[in-house]
């Protein structure tokens, strides 16, 4: 009687092994598969063949991320193919890693069957996002037959940069009274819709949250174990109201991978997962660079022309207008210039000079504001490290141009120059540097992004500022 045990355990264990073996080769043959533009070209020729097979074999073995990649970098109408070719399971997953604007082309002319279809398969959150891309005209009919359709209705009623729009609906939830072998199985039960799983939360009868219990902690604790004696009654959690950008630095600050989102009243709602405060830090730093240099809006390789001209022009047009008033300035001390044309010389030194020291000093400020740091009470400490900073660089820049203007030689008056212009720019380098500090720290406090202060806004502030103060010091002391 015990043989055919044993071989039956053999054959389980062979099965098992030839299915971790598959495994392995399948995940293998993924991580073989790598999007670049040899396989974008490769796929593109082959969609104007027209060889739908050989297309569906090579992007069978692709991650979701990586089909949205492909997809992305094939041109619009070949795209657009593609997605149609593709089987409804893969272009589902892929829907959430694509681009908004992607998005809209690729889902633009579907049926509302089609992207039911193709939406109903997602998590909430996820849901709510492809939502949005939708043409108004069918938002309504799909979203009246998605399963999770009042949750998703919910979401939507949330800003796109807010908790409530980054959040899931899905949850482990159970009573304070449950036991770890109810808690368990309640994982057990909804561990499709809820992946991954990191904590189970344990709610009072209103639904409020009460605690959390890690999973780790659930699977060691006995199962007649109460959870309400587990669970961890010191919960971090954010409203939905609350901006991405804070919820991001709360998973930073204390180290989570999920964040549960409450009601005013307490009242569980949802969670927001790692994966999602990553995209939010990527999309934040690309914000902040793209003000940083001069650029509103969200310009995306897929943009159009007319849009990231509007985006650019602003500043451009600021920074003509900055460039005219600092020309304005050198005007205004054109008689210095014909007493002594010397002067000439320094202009592109103090405006350079000047600029970089004001956008150092402000990606230091907008830094500690970003990762919230930098406190309105460490304003007098910061702007006297700025200071000290600003005399110290200023002393050292203006010896250096000091001993290069004697080395030259500018006749009898070498060594008066050598002091004016040495003066001149160790007090813009020190103004410039305080300026940069302080300007990102007024706009944050008037509600504007500080970012704005690291581009085209110091830059042209300082030239101005540097041009004055160097005519003005030249004009006391040299002429």
């Amino acid at each position: 009687m015990t043989e055919p045990a044993a071989s039956d355990a053999a054959a389980s264990d062979a099965a098992a092994s030839d299915a971790a073996a598959s495994d392995a080769a399948a995940s293998d043959a993924a991580a073989q598969v790598v999007v670049d533009d040899d396989l974008v070209h490769a796929v593109a020729e082959l969609i104007e063949a027209g060889h739908r097979g050989l297309v569906l074999n090579l992007v069978a073995d692709l991650r979701s991320a990586d089909v949205a990649s492909l997809l992305q970098h094939l041109p619009p109408d070949l795209a657009r193919a593609a997605f149609r070719w593709l089987p409804e399971d893969i272009t589902s997953s892929a829907l959430p890693e694509l681009e908004s604007a992607e998005r809209v082309d690729l889902l633009d002319g579907l049926s509302t069957a089609d992207l039911v279809a193709l939406i109903d398969p997602l998590a909430t959150d996820d849901q709510a996002d492809v939502l949005a891309d939708v043409d108004v005209a069918q938002v309504d009919d799909v979203l009246v037959q998605l399963e999770d359709s009042q949750d998703v209705e919910a979401l939507l009623s949330y800003g796109e940069d807010t908790a409530g729009g980054l959040m899931a609906t899905e949850v482990v939830a159970v009573p304070t009274t449950a036991t770890v072998a109810e808690a368990t199985e309640a994982v057990r039960s909804n561990a499709d819709a809820v992946d991954p799983v990191f904590a189970v939360y344990a709610v009072d009868l209103e639904g409020r949250l009460v605690g959390v219990v890690p999973l780790k902690r659930l699977l060691l604790s006995p199962a007649g174990r109460p959870v309400a004696e587990i669970a961890e009654t010191d919960v971090v959690s954010v409203e939905p109201d609350l901006d991405q950008e804070e919820v991001a630095r709360i998973m930073e600050r204390y180290d989570l991978v999920a964040l549960p989102v409450v009601s005013a009243g307490g009242r569980l709602l949802g969670r927001i997962t790692i994966d999602d405060v990553v995209d939010v830090i990527r999309e934040e730093a690309e914000e902040d660079l793209q003000r940083a240099v001069g650029i509103t809006g969200e310009e995306e390789l897929s943009s159009s022309v007319f849009a990231v001209s509007r985006g650019r022009i602003v500043w451009l047009m600021l920074g003509l207008a900055g460039a005219y008033v600092s020309g304005l300035v050198i005007i205004g001390f054109d008689q210095a210039l014909q007493v002594a044309p010397v002067l000439a010389l320094f202009i592109p030194i103090v405006m350079s000079t000047a600029g970089n020291a004001g956008i150092q000093s402000s990606a230091i400020a907008v830094q500690g504001l970003a990762s919230g740091d930098l406190w309105r009470g460490d304003l007098a400490r910061r702007l006297g490290k700025e200071l000290a900073v600003g005399l110290l660089n200023g002393a050292m820049l203006a010896a250096a141009l000091a001993a290069v203007v004697v080395v030259s030689g500018f006749g009898a008056d070498t060594g008066r120059l050598a002091l004016t212009a040495a003066l001149a720019l160790m007090i813009v380098i020190v103004l410039a540097t305080l300026v940069g500090a302080t300007v990102p720290l007024a706009l944050s406090r008037a509600g504007i992004d500080p970012a704005l202060a690291m581009g085209p806004f110091i830059t042209v502030s300082n030239d101005i500022l540097g041009l004055t103060i160097f005519f003005a010091t030249a004009t006391l002391l040299y002429l």
